[in-house]
């Protein structure tokens, strides 16, 4: 490949990828992508090499709050798409903006480094087919997801059946004929054990901590719509939010649960009714934390135990971006410390987009992220005052846009940020950019 000084390389053809290429390509920003599947979806795409996705996987939040804003799901799709609808619509994204052109296909980055200073430029090394590649570029953005590399706890002692991470799993026929223990009572925990429910001899959770359940629809309507333009600060909507569980759900000591040892939306809350109803029903089981494995018996923190025939982790993934330094993403505990979790303080060649999470974000919020990135660019070109004002705030002393919420001390909220406070400053941010350059 010719080096282009001026060309971004830009890592993945999920959904964040896509957003950015989207945006690149309106802001004249040349790039070229590289994405490890044979065509783009990210982990939407259950065939992918890294997916994670499995067979009942559904969308948590609802098609309109999930959605492109300027490319909305067709009415035919499920309010909570499944990931077979997922990936048509990002197949359709891509067609409908022309993005394939600008991605090479099975193409594995392997390495990312610096040529200097800002400005200096970056060599990209990857493989495929054909063999090892490389090439230089201006700048590089990491879009290659957050929920790849799965988070495998260690336990005491030894067990002797299957012992599986959530990201193994594919399909409910896995569970044929085993009592299954289901370890991490996150969405995909609670959504896979299900599947266990109907499809294994058992099922057992267990938790390390209570959670807070949220119905996939209130009033008839998909939860996550309630509210329409009235913006209650957190405070007001917690209270708000925590009578209308109350109201729907009950609380879930009733079932079995622990108690949350936190308030709502200080941790991602779980949206699933199913696991409710089967807990009520006597078809789940609820254990505590595991003390230690014996054969296949499993000894819990409260002296209980029982045998299984399969533990499934469900315990998260960790950020993995084994292809560039740690100490060049500014990492800082659990996570790179980001500008808007996208923006490095030092440089404007290295940008990172999707490492974002918040409830209700939607694919609309990553879009705006990835905008305010391709406009920053722009504005540098050009040398507009606003790109010079945000090169300056992110310079500084900054922190993440939690609004003031006090998230749990665990590595998957490390970048964590509250819906509303996020969203502001990038569209502030978009809009201030934009401004500029039409000026």
């Amino acid at each position: 490949m010719q080096d282009l000084p001026n060309r971004f390389a830009l890592i993945g053809a999920g959904p964040m990828g896509l957003a950015a290429a989207k945006v690149l390509v309106e802001q004249g920003i040349a790039f070229q992508g590289f994405e490890l599947n044979a065509d783009v979806g990210g982990l939407w795409d259950i065939d992918a090499p890294r997916s994670t996705m499995y067979q009942s996987a559904h969308l948590i939040s609802s098609r309109r709050m999930t959605e492109f804003s300027d490319f909305p799901m067709d009415e035919s799709v499920a309010e909570y798409p499944s990931h077979v609808e997922m990936k048509r619509y990002f197949h359709a994204f891509a067609d409908r903006f022309d993005l394939r052109r600008h991605y090479r296909f099975g193409a594995e980055v392997t390495h990312v480094h610096p040529l200097g200073r800002t400005g200096e430029g970056w060599r990209v090394d990857w493989r495929d087919r054909e063999g090892e590649h490389s090439a230089e570029f201006a700048g590089v953005m990491i879009a290659n997801g957050t929920l790849s590399e799965p988070n495998r706890p260690r336990f005491e002692g030894r067990f002797d059946g299957e012992m599986m991470h959530a990201a193994q799993y594919r399909h409910p026929e896995q569970f044929a004929g085993k009592r299954v223990l289901v370890v991490g009572a996150g969405n995909s925990g609670c959504d896979i054990a299900v599947d266990a429910i109907h499809h294994g001899l058992s099922c057992d959770l267990s938790m390390r901590r209570g959670y807070h359940f949220v119905p996939k629809y209130v009033f008839g309507r998909p939860a996550d719509t309630l509210g329409g333009a009235i913006r209650l600060p957190m405070w007001l909507k917690r209270k708000v939010d925590a009578t209308i569980l109350k109201w729907f759900v009950g609380d879930p000591a009733r079932y079995g649960f622990p108690k949350p040892d936190h308030k709502l939306y200080q941790s991602h809350p779980v949206v699933n009714s199913l696991v409710l109803y089967h807990a009520g029903h006597g078809d789940l089981g609820v254990r505590p934390d595991i003390a230690r494995l014996d054969g296949k018996t499993v000894h819990f923190t409260d002296g209980s135990f029982a045998e299984y025939d399969m533990v499934l982790t469900a315990t998260g993934y960790r950020l993995h971006y084994p292809f560039i330094d740690r100490a060049l993403l500014n990492w800082q505990g659990d996570a790179p410390h980001l500008f808007l979790n996208a923006l490095h303080p030092e440089r404007d060649d290295l940008f990172m987009l999707g490492m974002v999470e918040a409830t209700g974000l939607g694919w609309q919020g990553r879009h705006e992220q990835a905008e305010m990135v391709a406009r920053y660019i722009a504005g540098l070109r050009k040398g507009t005052r606003a790109a010079g004002e945000l090169q300056a705030a992110k310079s500084g002393a900054f922190e993440r846009a939690t609004g003031g919420m006090n998230y749990l001390d665990l590595a998957r909220m490390a970048y964590y940020v509250d819906k509303a406070t996020f969203r502001g400053k990038v569209t502030g941010w978009i809009e201030r950019l934009r401004t500029d350059a039409e000026a």
